[in-house]
């Protein structure tokens, strides 16, 4: 990581502002390893950050960090559930809040039980690829139901650990 002194927006009249520019290395993964294609050299990103945060160096490049997983949460509830918000009506919206933070934590816990890129997908990814899947129930006698999941399904390995990992239900009292 280092630290500059900036000078943003000076080509606009009165509206400069000097902070500090941070930068951060951070090596960018080669995604084609795995099937035998070796880099020749390390290749790498950088992420800058223009603040005027009064911490050190190390301290706020990590609080930016934490500030963008909040900003992706948000993103994550606004597209989703909150779309619906404001409705006018103070009752609904403490309702779709509600429903909105305990739908976001079951997405959650369910990426997490599912596989760990799944734990760091987005709440849509999680939806389309876990939930909203094409299964066929059938019906056999006394309630017992079937579900028939798709033949040669890319993402079955992943959506049986997580029914796996929610456990066998309680026994009645």
């Amino acid at each position: 990581m280092a630290e500059a002194e900036y000078t943003a927006f000076a080509s606009k009249k009165g509206q400069a502002v000097t902070a500090r520019l941070i930068v951060r290395r951070v090596r960018d993964l080669n995604k084609q390893a795995a099937g035998g294609q070796d880099e020749l050299f390390p290749v790498w990103r950088y992420h800058a950050v223009f603040t005027d945060s009064p911490f050190e160096l190390i301290q706020a490049e990590e609080q930016h960090r934490d500030h963008a997983v909040v900003e992706q949460v948000f993103a994550d509830i606004t597209s989703g559930p909150l779309a619906h918000l404001p409705s006018g009506v103070f009752a609904a919206n403490a309702a779709w809040l509600s429903i909105a933070a305990m739908a976001h934590n079951l997405l959650r816990a369910a990426g997490a039980l599912a596989s760990l890129p799944f734990a760091k997908a987005r709440a849509a990814t999680i939806r389309r690829d876990l939930i909203a899947i094409a299964a066929r129930t059938a019906r056999h006698g006394r309630g017992h139901l079937t579900l028939h999941l798709p033949e040669g399904w890319h993402r079955e390995q992943e959506w049986l650990s997580l029914l796996s990992a929610r456990g066998p239900p309680a026994k009645a009292a």
